[in-house]
């Protein structure tokens, strides 16, 4: 059985058990920021489990894809090293959300496995947590299972828990015995030992506890069912194979791999590490990138960047010279296309996006290698044996250079490597990423509205698509993080009501604001937050009076700020649409804010607009607003809104039945945000700014309706001030602009001339105060007025005059210090320019630094100039000694 065929009978057979087939959730998890990426295939239904959210089926069944690197899970190094670790897999899963239990997930588990995949039963084996008499009953006596093979294990493998409170339970695992020659040999080896022998296959967790801040358990009244199963791991089980790696699944990518990279797999192991490496990392990088995540220096993109530059670095072992990696990522995108739809929608971005991460890390590797260079050189001139562990990290992390290119350049130049001090930064840098993701646990606030969807599981109805006015009833009030049955006047405090015309702030359009009243109290709207799927909050202000739970407010929409808000939402669809049309296909949204004043809309794309391209968006997006184009809403089943060429956005989790918003002719969206009637409402659009937010990702501002005019009158009157200054007619600015250009382009080289004949050397008095020292001269220089460049013109004319030499030059220009100094080339296994400029920059409250024989460096502090060039003689006094 291949591995999709197997995918496909998982699928096929909880279907068949009456299950509700659940695609794969995106690897970037929605309002869950305690998580990097989707790590388990519980994690699109935590909501469900957690009581926060409804859900139309109580069972369902899922081929869930996940990532697993960065946060806890940092074990990048270990990838290609052995046969299961993988930072990118699919998990199969089963789910039951209070219907079956136990028995149900222990006998599906046993009829999948021996009936419908044929494994043979006398080689599988059991775990179940050692209190759990209840399950060890029922595979001993419902499946019939020999109880020599069942295993009593503790906590630490057979307890599942969510967080240090919630849902949890006691899990049982099904491993397989792969025999002998898959093991450690050692006498003891069983079930749980570290070896490839046992291997589990399937791990069913019995979530039926609730565990409060003191540890108590208290039995949930609907206890669930999750259970997880690898695909590439049972794929290598059915294969005969010991390692995932030669299943089909992954041995289809390494072949191509291979192939690229002109290796031959299998002759060399570590080159077949290499390759195992570039391809677990290419499956990886391409459902990443499939899924909106884009290489960066933070986050999500951090890691996905210090992946694929793992794999670069593999290839440069592979001694691959020219962009390689992009080849097997497209690979994994038509291998995989035909399961995950969105890697072909996607192909020709993934392709641009990895293609130019691997150009851009070629250049890095440069900049790595001159740096290497330079902390070769100083430690040769200081006659240290070794490297600093914290350099070999620094060349690693921030230039991806590898660990063992360091070594061999080191080698040949008679150093060794602090592996210690290395191997330390790498695990303060493991730490610092897994707190960085491990989240602050569920706040007070964010507990008090889990708690209220448990007691109120309808949440709040919102009729604010129909209405702006209305009246609800008090259900909830919050002040301070804490629940209240009043407030008064004075107070900031949230408001929860039964139903609302109020736009909770979500999909990237903020929330509305305005006024709520009775005859008691008078509150001010501030702002309204959707933190829930199902939950509007209210944030007010009591101006006058008090009140309380159950109490009946009026409530009316500030009409002008939805108005603008709808007409800011209605142009990032057509400015989406635009970009489309203008710049092509692969253009996705990937991000928005949709406010009052203004909209900014994040697009997939690697350049900046140029002026033509700039004028079609615009000018398209204007045509449609003076077509005044009715603007439809329907509500309709998920499948039939994207078959009818809806637009669904990155990563975006969506229910069963959608809101699809749509300009006939140019765009139809999935939104539930708030629009105009008609495009003509909108007036006017105008770009403010375009700029770059990311590597592929770029940013639009603009402004529509009132805003818009007020910015184009703004820019009238300043070109009428600009033609007032320039003293020309209309039509003349930039004809007389182009002259007085002209005229301050000719001063400015005049300038630089004298600038240049001053310190050039030409002088006779230049080089006076050259001084002799150890065998060499020096020259130390105050410049009066000299910029950069004629510092540096001053340095290379002086080391040319006087050979072997150190000169340091200093300056003063427009209120900053400027630094040069040089060192010629016999003395530089000595002597770093670089070094000695960043020690006197302190003095001057700057910094600097450069090449061995060239070194530039500035600072704010004037007065200590001359301070600072007097410090030059004891630096150098102390490095001879």
């Amino acid at each position: 059985m291949t591995g999709n065929e197997l995918r496909k009978a998982f699928l096929k057979f909880f279907e068949d058990k009456g299950h509700t087939v659940v695609p794969s959730y995106s690897l970037v998890p929605q309002n869950d920021p305690t998580l990097m990426f989707t790590n388990a295939g519980m994690v699109q239904f935590k909501n469900i489990f957690l009581g926060e959210e409804n859900s139309s089926f109580s069972t369902a069944v899922s081929c869930q894809k996940c990532v697993r690197a960065g946060g806890k899970h940092n074990d990048l190094e270990m990838v290609g090293r052995t046969a299961r670790h993988h930072t990118f897999f699919e998990m199969l899963g089963n789910f039951s959300f209070g219907d079956y239990f136990k028995r149900d997930a222990i006998l599906y588990a046993w009829e999948f496995l021996t009936q419908n995949l044929g494994l043979p039963k006398d080689r599988l084996y059991v775990s179940v947590f050692k209190d759990d008499n209840e399950a060890f009953d029922l595979w001993k006596t419902e499946v019939n299972f020999p109880i020599e093979r069942i295993y009593r294990m503790g906590e630490k493998d057979n307890f599942w828990a969510m967080g240090p409170t919630g849902p949890c339970g006691p899990c049982s695992e099904i491993f397989i015995d792969q025999g002998e020659s898959a093991g450690c040999g050692e006498p003891g080896c069983t079930v749980g030992c570290d070896c490839d022998r046992y291997l589990e296959i399937w791990n069913l967790v019995f979530m039926q506890y609730d565990r409060d801040a003191e540890g108590t358990l208290t039995p949930l009244p609907k206890p669930c069912i999750d259970t997880g199963m690898g695909l590439e791991r049972l794929t290598a089980v059915l294969q005969g194979r010991t390692s995932n790696y030669d299943g089909d699944l992954l041995m289809d990518i390494i072949k191509e791999a291979a192939k690229i990279t002109h290796c031959h797999y299998g002759k060399n192991e570590e080159n077949d590490v290499s390759i195992r490496v570039i391809t677990d990392h290419a499956r990886t990088s391409a459902f990443l990138i499939g899924d909106g995540v884009l290489p960066s220096n933070e986050g999500r993109g951090y890691v996905l960047r210090r992946i694929i530059r793992r794999a670069l670095r593999h290839g440069n072992l592979l001694n691959q010279k020219e962009p390689f990696f992009y080849k097997v990522v497209n690979h994994v995108v038509k291998c995989f296309s035909s399961v995950y739809p969105n890697l072909n929608s996607h192909s020709e971005f993934i392709e641009k996006v990895m293609l130019n991460e691997e150009e851009s890390f070629s250049n890095t590797l440069h900049h790595g290698a001159q740096r290497l260079e330079e902390i070769l050189i100083r430690l040769e001139s200081e006659g240290k044996k070794e490297i600093p562990g914290d350099e070999i990290f620094k060349l690693y992390d921030t230039y991806g250079f590898p660990v063992d290119l360091v070594e061999e350049t080191a080698k040949d130049r008679g150093l060794g490597l602090d592996r210690v001090g290395f191997e330390k930064s790498m695990q303060e840098q493991k730490v610092k990423a897994a707190a960085s993701w491990k989240g602050s646990g569920e706040s007070e606030i964010a507990s008090l509205y889990n708690d209220y969807l448990k007691e109120f599981p309808e949440g709040v109805v919102f009729n604010g698509y129909e209405n702006e006015t209305g009246t609800g009833i008090v259900k909830a009030l919050f002040k301070n993080q804490s629940s209240v049955d009043s407030i008064e006047e004075g107070d900031m405090a949230e408001v929860v009501l039964d139903n609302t015309p109020f736009y909770g702030e979500s999909g990237g359009q903020k929330g509305d604001v305005g006024i709520a009243y009775n005859n008691d109290s008078h509150l001010v709207v501030e702002d309204c937050l959707k933190p829930l799927p199902n939950l509007i909050v209210h944030k007010v202000k009591v101006n006058r009076g008090r009140l309380q739970v159950g109490d009946e407010l009026k409530l009316e929409v500030g009409e002008s700020h939805r108005n603008e808000t709808a007409l800011n939402h209605t142009a990032t669809h057509l400015l989406h649409s635009a970009l489309k049309e203008v710049l092509g296909d692969h253009v996705k949204q990937a991000g928005s804010l949709v406010a009052s004043d203004r909209l900014r809309f994040d697009y997939t794309h690697f350049s900046a607009l140029n002026e033509k391209e700039k004028s079609k968006i615009e000018t398209l997006v204007n045509q449609k607003i003076r077509e005044n184009i009715s603007v439809t809403t329907r509500v309709t089943p998920i499948e039939e809104a994207i078959e009818d060429g809806a637009t669904a956005l990155f990563g975006e989790k969506y229910g069963e039945e959608v809101r699809v918003v749509a300009v006939p002719g140019f765009s139809k969206e999935l939104c539930g945000g708030t629009h105009v009637s008609a495009t003509g409402d909108i007036g006017l659009f105008l770009v403010t700014h375009e700029s770059s937010v990311a590597s592929g990702v770029r940013r639009i501002e603009g402004v529509t309706g009132p805003a818009a005019f007020e910015t184009a009158r703004r820019e009238m009157n300043r070109l009428s001030s600009i033609r007032t200054l320039l003293k020309a007619q209309q039509e003349e600015e930039i004809v007389k602009l182009k002259k007085v250009l002209e005229k301050s382009r000719e001063l400015e080289k005049d300038v630089a001339v004298l600038k240049e004949k001053l310190v050039s050397g030409k002088s006779s008095n230049l080089l006076e105060g050259v001084e002799p020292f150890d065998g060499f001269s020096l020259l130390i220089k105050k410049l009066e007025g000299a910029d950069g460049k004629s510092l540096r013109s001053f340095i290379d004319n002086a080391k040319n005059q006087l050979e072997s030499c150190i000169v340091v030059a200093g300056s003063i220009e427009n209120g900053k210090v400027l630094l040069a100094a040089g060192v010629s080339k016999n003395l530089i296994k000595k002597f770093h320019a670089g070094n000695i400029l960043k020690e006197i920059a302190v003095i001057v409250g700057g910094s600097g630094g450069g090449r061995p024989d060239m070194a530039q460096a500035g600072g704010t502090q004037v007065e200590n100039l001359d301070k600072a060039l007097d410090r030059v003689r004891e630096i150098l006094a102390q490095t001879q000694t």
